[in-house]
């Protein structure tokens, strides 16, 4: 019996190692969302409680806020600022960042559709010059 337990605890402190070194090398993934990057974080941090690892809060709080991508930098900025991340709950967190998340999107749908309205525009521009520069020359060589 001691020999089996020795045995499975041995498996269990290698497993937390593993979840140790995957959640301090965790980083958000280009193009990544949110809610997918907090599901991934917590999905290893509740596996590393569930293994025996004594883990606040605050911890997995700091470690979303190290490893979002670079364009949350401005919002990491603002909650640390304003907020006491000893004191700040992971859900209050996963929320701010949605909402960040968001209006990131809003605006860049914005822009997408200015750039699309643009290139369209100055594509008839261009179409339409060519057309009537066409009729002018056909027209000329047809008379003449």
């Amino acid at each position: 019996m001691k020999k089996k337990y020795q045995g499975s605890s041995r498996v269990k402190r290698a497993q937390l190692q593993a979840l140790r070194r995957d959640f301090e090398t965790l980083q958000m993934k280009d193009g990544e969302s949110i809610a997918s990057y907090y599901a991934r974080t917590m999905g290893i941090a509740n596996k590393m409680r569930f293994h025996g690892e004594k883990m606040k809060d605050v911890a997995i709080v700091e470690r979303i806020l190290r490893s979002l991508a670079a364009k949350y930098d401005y919002v990491i900025c603002s909650i640390e600022e304003s907020k006491d991340i000893d004191k700040f709950p992971l859900d209050e967190l996963q929320s701010s960042l949605l909402v960040h998340e968001q209006k990131m999107n809003r605006s860049s749908t914005i822009d997408e559709q200015a750039l699309k309205v643009s290139t369209f525009t100055q594509f008839s521009n261009y179409r339409g010059k060519g057309k009537s520069r066409g009729r002018e020359m056909g027209g000329g060589s047809a008379i003449g």
